[in-house]
């Protein structure tokens, strides 16, 4: 039996999904029973509780052979940080009490850092956290969401544009969540002894030109890649109505890629994908 957490996002599901298509039984977290019904049809057993209950995750994790663990952005915190960090000690709670004997969480390009990258650094402190909690923990460092192109979409079909901070020309990390799932799945069922790093990119490296470029196809109309100082990121985001504190970490972390902080740490050893840039935006249009 494997534990997954957050089947109501992308990278959860894909990583349940690929579990299910090699015929393991999967026990699925969910904060409702309604969303968990969907999970249910497909077989899954189903755990209403959240990572901050340590009661309730320890229970849900009984018997697990593994688990699939994430940190999920509380928008809503006056300080992130602080409010992950609160969160791993609970989880870390709950996996020691279990005893389960594999974890892989899903951390980021660009954890090695202790600082300069934004809400990267959250992920930096989750690893040092989650580092010996089990016989077996991987990091699954994945490189920036394709699927994070999908908050600008509207932008691009009404306006024929794609607002990007940073230089459009220049080619980046970049990954499917199918992808991240597919790689989950596999350190799930083929655990590593001790503490290990698998860092994830895409099939290849894109920028927002050929972003832009492959959502034109798919929408049948030119889109143009528009380009922004990394400077202007928190001022940008704030007026889109990112709340102030998350709007200064990613203004940080944008200004962390630009400075080449949110690089792999081992780049000769990367794991690459194999969804193509137009397999992985088509879903989101």
């Amino acid at each position: 039996m494997y534990v997954v957490a957050g089947v109501s996002g992308h990278t959860g599901a894909a990583t349940a999904q690929a579990l299910l298509a090699q015929g393991k039984k999967v026990r699925v977290l969910v904060r409702s029973a309604e969303k968990g019904e969907p999970w249910r049809k497909q077989g899954c057993e189903v755990a209403v509780t959240e990572l901050g209950d340590a009661t309730g995750l320890a229970k849900a994790l009984q018997g697990a052979q593994g688990f699939y663990l994430l940190s999920p952005p509380n928008f809503a915190a006056t300080d992130f940080l602080a409010d992950r960090s609160a969160l791993l000690e609970k989880v870390v709670a709950a996996v020691e009490q279990a005893k389960v004997p594999a974890v892989v969480f899903l951390s980021s390009v660009g954890a090695q850092h202790p600082s300069g990258t934004g809400p990267i650094v959250g992920l930096h402190r989750a690893e040092k956290a989650l580092e010996g909690i089990a016989p077996s923990v991987t990091f699954l460092r994945a490189a920036y969401f394709l699927e994070n192109w999908g908050s600008v979409v509207p932008v691009a079909k009404a306006q024929g544009i794609l607002p990007f901070f940073g230089a459009t020309s220049v080619k980046f990390s970049q990954v499917s969540t199918k992808d991240i799932g597919a790689a989950a799945a596999k350190a799930l069922l083929e655990p590593a002894s001790g503490t290990r790093v698998i860092e994830l990119t895409g099939k290849e490296d894109w920028s927002a030109d050929d972003v832009a470029q492959a959502l034109g196809a798919l929408l049948g109309k030119p889109v143009k890649a528009v380009g922004a100082p990394v400077e202007s990121a928190r001022a940008g985001l704030e007026q889109a109505g990112v709340p102030k504190e998350m709007a200064r970490l990613y203004a940080e972390m944008y200004q962390g890629m630009a400075k080449g902080l949110a690089a792999f740490e081992r780049p000769k050893a990367l794991t690459r994908g194999t969804a193509s840039l137009a397999e992985a935006l088509k879903p989101l249009v």
